[in-house]
């Protein structure tokens, strides 16, 4: 509780002045600092800069327009746990409307991913707006009926009421507010079925379940998960008429990703990785967490990025960059082929990487390699004699027919002159493996099916090393930058097509023995220098 806004001394049971009663009426923000002691009668209030600037976003939702007088009714917020967010939007902002705004006849629905959740806030508010201190107010605008006075849906004489829902079973209610607090839990957003069945409720069924579409509001607030969750398929469409405002508060301060609001309003902090709410959430205490969380969990629920900055499994300077404008002398070219033929714009994407192994024979090669970010590449990058490097020469990706399909990877093939054709054999790729080998069957390169061993994760996970040595080299090009964001942000990518690519193109390389690591590379040459005497005679003469 801050004595800037409350003073020393306040107690919240004596009866507020006129002048306290207006502000709350007017500020959100002060309506819940003296409203906390009945949701929360053990937990001190702690004040922070963040809940006044989404009070203000919801203030504006509330009105229904922005400064510019135009329609205000979208809002999506991303902030890390811990920072109030059910509080603040499913409890006491539909309190303050009801009561302090008089505006008792909303109808608000409101949705978790669990009913559970849903529920918790349902019975927070009505524990609020049921209260002698709430009543002595405002009990003359909001006066709670026995007619509909349950856990999961409670009325008042106005007709409002406010309704929880679990994401996906929105169909048959109406609202004036949806709120949709937490769409995924971190399982759902990890499987991809969950996935797009609440997307498909988000899209779909949501805008259909206003009472007034063109005015009533949508507010979702939520931490990042994936690229593809509610979130980010409202980001995705941004520019594409949904309407949202966004909110994106990130516990450590991202310069490089510094909200501003189309309210005008923007994140105060100017110093990188400074904290959110250090009142609450010390350094001490973020430390721990994240060292909990891991990166992935850290990028997503603290960050508000469903990726790593610099990548996830793979890092984005992992990858060396190759500054010629000519690849250099090839020893074997091997392609990879992932098939998901079809005619659905929202299928999955078939994809293909070249890549070319060469041999580094000179030190200079190495000294002066840059990686992505510009820095020269320390990365294990001792010069070894005839060691093995790898380097992508071309990638694509494209939702295409069958003969579409067969028709690019033969013109890709020949273009690229490869060696060894991979195509992973599943209900696909069978059939495109025996169209291929008759259309080149006078091709000088080969054709495999391969069964890459165990789940995505692990293929990727077995070639980490490969990356991490600095023995994968990329140019700069578009499509290459395309396959970096892909390989970086699995496994919270929308897309995966090119990572299976890779690394079951490098997984075959390094078990057919053509990507030495230096360190193999070291030993082979050590072993051939040793001297194991003469050779054996035969112990019959020939």
């Amino acid at each position: 509780m801050t004595a800037l806004d409350l003073g020393k001394g306040y107690n919240p049971y004596e009866a507020m002045n006129d002048l306290q009663l207006q502000r709350c009426e007017r500020s959100l923000a002060y309506f819940i600092r003296h409203a906390w002691h009945i949701v929360e009668p053990g937990t001190e209030y702690v004040d922070n800069w963040h809940i006044g600037l989404i009070c203000a976003h919801l203030e504006a939702i509330t009105d229904g327009k922005d400064e510019e007088d135009e329609p205000y009714n979208r809002l999506l917020i991303n902030v890390p746990p811990g920072m109030m967010k059910s509080l603040l939007v499913s409890v006491f902002w539909p309190a303050w409307i009801w009561g302090p705004r008089n505006r008792p006849s909303t109808r608000f629905l409101c949705c978790s991913y669990s009913q559970a959740l849903a529920i918790r806030d349902n019975v927070r508010m009505r524990r609020l707006v049921s209260s002698d201190w709430y009543r002595e107010r405002w009990g003359d605008r909001v006066q709670l009926t026995g007619d509909q006075n349950s856990k999961l849906k409670f009325e008042n004489s106005a007709t409002g009421f406010r309704e929880a829902v679990a994401s996906g079973s929105i169909t048959g209610s109406r609202g004036d507010i949806v709120i949709i607090d937490d769409p995924h839990s971190v399982e759902s957003a990890s499987s991809e079925q969950m996935r797009a069945t609440t997307l498909e409720w988000f899209l779909e069924a949501v805008p259909t379940r206003l009472n007034h579409p063109r005015t009533s509001a949508i507010v979702v607030i939520m931490q990042r998960l994936h690229e593809e969750d509610v979130s980010g398929v409202i980001l995705e469409h941004k520019g594409v008429g949904l309407g949202y405002d966004h909110i994106m508060l990130p516990m450590r301060f991202d310069e490089r990703r510094k909200c501003t609001t189309r309210l005008g309003y923007e994140d105060p902090r100017d110093v990188e990785g400074e904290l959110l709410f250090p009142e609450r959430f010390p350094e001490s205490v973020v430390d721990r967490d994240e060292r909990q969380l891991g990166p992935f969990a850290t990028a997503g629920q603290m960050q508000q990025s469903p990726v790593p900055r610099g990548g996830g499994l793979i890092k984005d300077d992992w990858w060396t960059l190759w500054q010629d404008a000519e690849y250099p002398p090839l020893d074997y070219v091997v392609a990879a082929l992932d098939t998901a033929y079809g005619e659905k714009e929202d299928g999955d994407y078939c994809a293909m990487i070249v890549f070319g192994v060469f041999t580094v024979n000179n030190k200079a090669m190495l000294t002066g390699a840059l990686t992505r970010d510009g820095t020269l590449q320390r990365i294990e990058r001792n010069y070894v004699e005839g060691a093995p490097n790898i380097i992508m020469m071309h990638a694509w990706n494209e939702r295409l027919t069958f003969p579409q399909l067969l028709d690019k990877v033969i013109a890709s093939s020949r273009k690229w002159k490869i060696d060894r054709l991979l195509i992973e054999n599943k209900t696909a790729g069978a059939p495109l493996a025996q169209e291929l080998r008759r259309a080149l069957s006078t091709e000088e390169f080969a054709l495999q099916l391969v069964n890459p061993r165990g789940d995505k994760w692990n293929r990727l996970s077995s070639v980490q090393h490969v990356f991490s040595e600095g023995m994968v080299w990329c140019p700069d090009k578009g499509w290459a930058e395309m396959v970096i964001r892909q390989v970086g942000s699995f496994p919270r990518g929308k897309h995966d097509d090119l990572v299976d690519c890779v690394s079951y193109a490098l997984r075959w390389l390094r078990d057919s023995g053509m990507l030495t690591r230096a360190k193999e590379r070291l030993y082979e040459i050590e072993e051939s220098m040793i001297y194991r005497g003469p050779a054996p005679q035969p112990l019959y003469p020939a």
